[in-house]
């Protein structure tokens, strides 16, 4: 037996189907009344999609002792049929579930989430800090000021231009204002990020990620936090494929044409991940300027990025970054730039 539930904020919509898949129960539940419906029903297994509050229940259901299944929303998306309505979605949960090629969404821990939550507070801030700024430089320089470049130096500026003669008085108020918000705004950050900090230096994976170049506090316990198990990816490529990474494919017979990265993964790791490998290519340049030897990674890099361009080089980088963190993650040993594997017996 197969219990859908499509998932939402009041109504949850379930679809019960026997061993044939043949549909044989329907309900539309409220809330409270969706918390009562598993009390008193058999072992089964229950088909979500990885949505909003699906590791929430996820958990729920699996402390009941079911069988929890969560499927990638753009998979099931297919399988829907006629209309977008909550009973078609049920509906078409029951048929990607059926499918033995669609791979399941790991259930995620509470402390997973809560680290996920820690960094998305912190991306919200970022933004925000980031808005403040230029609202600052703008209003200022249509006074005829010029705050200089770079955030810090900025901020540090920025109350003695507001007491400039040429800024009104009716804007200058506000202006610290604002100015205030940006100094809230990094004492916020400042305290996300020793949590994370706290988290990581608890965290063995963490600090075994941290020790990769180009993959810092903020990647490490991300990919940790969205991963979780580096098991649920057979191969690093894998893994590079879930984050985006790889390129996106376009063949037909014969021919195999292959484009720019499919970007289908989570877009913060991703960035992190190439902030990550133009920080590697950059030191990697550094050292070979000053004639000082480069490791494999380094020397690899910056070979690639003569045969093609800086960016593609930088992508390129960033994949092979996500698969030296599946390697070294599952395989628990240190990282090592010049790392060649052992020779296959004849």
């Amino acid at each position: 037996m197969t219990i859908a539930v499509d998932l939402a904020k009041t109504v949850f919509e379930i679809a019960v189907s026997d061993g044939n898949g043949k549909i044989i129960e329907r309900q539309r539940l409220s809330r409270s009344q969706f918390q009562c419906f598993f009390q008193n029903r058999e072992v089964a297994t229950v088909v979500m999609e990885a949505c909003g509050t699906a590791h929430f229940w996820g958990r729920k259901l699996a402390r009941q002792g079911f069988t929890v299944r969560l499927l990638p929303a753009q998979y099931v998306r297919p399988y829907r049929r006629r209309n977008k309505t909550d009973r078609a979605d049920a509906e078409a949960l029951l048929e990607a579930a059926r499918c033995g090629e669609i791979l399941d969404v790991a259930v995620k821990t509470e402390h997973q989430q809560a680290i996920q939550g820690l960094h998305r507070i912190r991306s919200q801030w970022m933004a925000a800090r980031t808005a403040r700024i230029n609202a600052l430089r703008a209003l200022l320089r249509e006074q005829g000021i010029e705050l200089p470049r770079g955030a810090g130096n900025a901020v540090k500026a920025a109350p003695q231009a507001i007491d400039d003669e040429r800024v009104p008085y009716a804007l200058r108020i506000a202006l610290l204002d604002v100015v205030g918000d940006i100094l809230s705004l990094e004492a916020r950050i400042e305290r996300t990020e020793q949590q994370l900090d706290a988290f990581a230096r608890s965290n063995s994976a963490a600090q075994t990620l941290m020790a990769i170049p180009g993959v810092g506090l903020l990647s490490a316990t991300a990919l940790v936090a969205a991963v979780g198990s580096p098991h649920q990816f057979s191969n690093g490529r894998h893994l590079a494929a879930w984050l985006g990474l790889t390129p996106r494919e376009n063949s037909s017979g014969m021919r195999r044409r292959l484009g720019r990265i499919s970007k289908r993964g989570d877009p913060y790791l991703r960035t992190l991940l190439t902030h990550g490998a133009r920080a590697v290519l950059s030191r990697a340049k550094q050292l070979a300027a000053q004639g000082k030897p480069l490791n494999h990674l380094q020397a690899w890099a910056l070979a690639l990025e003569q045969r093609t361009n800086h960016n593609k080089a930088t992508c390129a980088l960033a994949n092979k970054l996500a698969r030296i963190c599946w390697a070294v993650w599952i395989h628990q040993r240190p990282f090592n730039g010049n790392y060649q594997p052992h020779a296959v017996a004849a």
